[in-house]
């Protein structure tokens, strides 16, 4: 029996792949800062729901020690932690940008880091990192935000050859925009303030825009994607999840960049 051990359970596109891997009988390490047993059903023999903070090391060493001691290995990690940030890049203070990147980008490679030589010692094994959309067209008033998940595009495209060298499988998992995540859930205390008044009119019209949007991606896309990336033994790197991110990822794939940009512009200008 195969275990994964996915980073950021408590709610929304976590909670959902853990969910989509017990319901295809794997052992799951569910890690969350607030372990909370009961997100997931409850007690059971394949699921441990352990604490995790990816942005301090012991954390990490303790949480992999727990998983590895319950199952005896993990053969999947996936690392969905994250936080968003809705802001005006220039009052945006540095402090806030190094929070962001600590879960976001660094907190990814400590994970990382930490457990492979457990996979190439075996030989086997496969890392699912969980970016964004925004790595196929960067939206405006997430500039921190989208470097953040620019950067472990790069990281996870040269680990996908590095590692394949010592027989572990690399992928990205790229979501759309999911209305009620934790994008906004857990960006709220960090965005107050930070749209500044010659902001506020385009920000407003960029919410309107993102409120109409039909094409909206789900937890379980989402969760069907990771899956995918898991267990698929393609040579895919990139995995679009929802059908805005397909759709964008369809336009930076097959459009030249003035095209592409144009057609952005267009969507995202001022209105008026």
């Amino acid at each position: 029996m195969k275990t994964v051990l996915i980073t950021g359970c408590s709610s929304g596109y976590g909670k959902a792949t853990a969910a989509h891997f017990l319901e295809r009988g794997w052992n799951v390490i569910a890690t969350m800062r607030k372990p909370d047993p009961a997100l997931l059903g409850g007690p059971s023999e394949r699921l441990r729901v352990i604490h995790l903070d990816v942005t301090n090391d012991d954390s990490i060493a303790n949480a992999l020690a727990q998983g590895i001691a319950a199952f005896g290995k993990i053969d999947v990690l996936v690392n969905n932690a994250g936080i968003g940030l809705f802001s005006a890049f220039e009052v945006t203070p540095k402090e806030t940008i190094r929070e962001v990147f600590e879960t976001n980008t660094f907190g990814v490679m400590a994970m990382t880091q930490a457990l492979i030589p457990h996979m190439r010692e075996r030989s086997e094994g496969a890392i699912v990192n969980v970016t964004s959309s925004v790595c196929f067209a960067g939206m405006p008033l997430v500039a921190p935000y989208a470097a953040s998940k620019f950067a472990i595009e790069g990281f996870t495209e040269a680990l996908f050859f590095e590692l394949e060298s010592v027989g572990v499988r690399v992928r990205l998992v790229e979501p759309g925009y999911g209305p009620g995540t934790a994008f906004t859930a857990n960006g709220m205390d960090r965005m107050d303030g930070l749209i500044s008044p010659p902001y506020q009119a385009y920000a407003g019209q960029l919410m309107e825009q993102f409120k109409t949007a039909g094409a909206v991606t789900t937890p379980d896309q989402v969760a069907a994607a990771v899956f995918a990336a898991a267990t698929e033994e393609s040579e895919k790197l990139r995995f679009p999840a929802g059908p805005d991110s397909t759709h964008l990822a369809n336009a930076r794939w097959h459009s030249t960049d003035e095209q592409f940009l144009a057609g952005m512009r267009s969507m995202l200008r001022m209105k008026g």
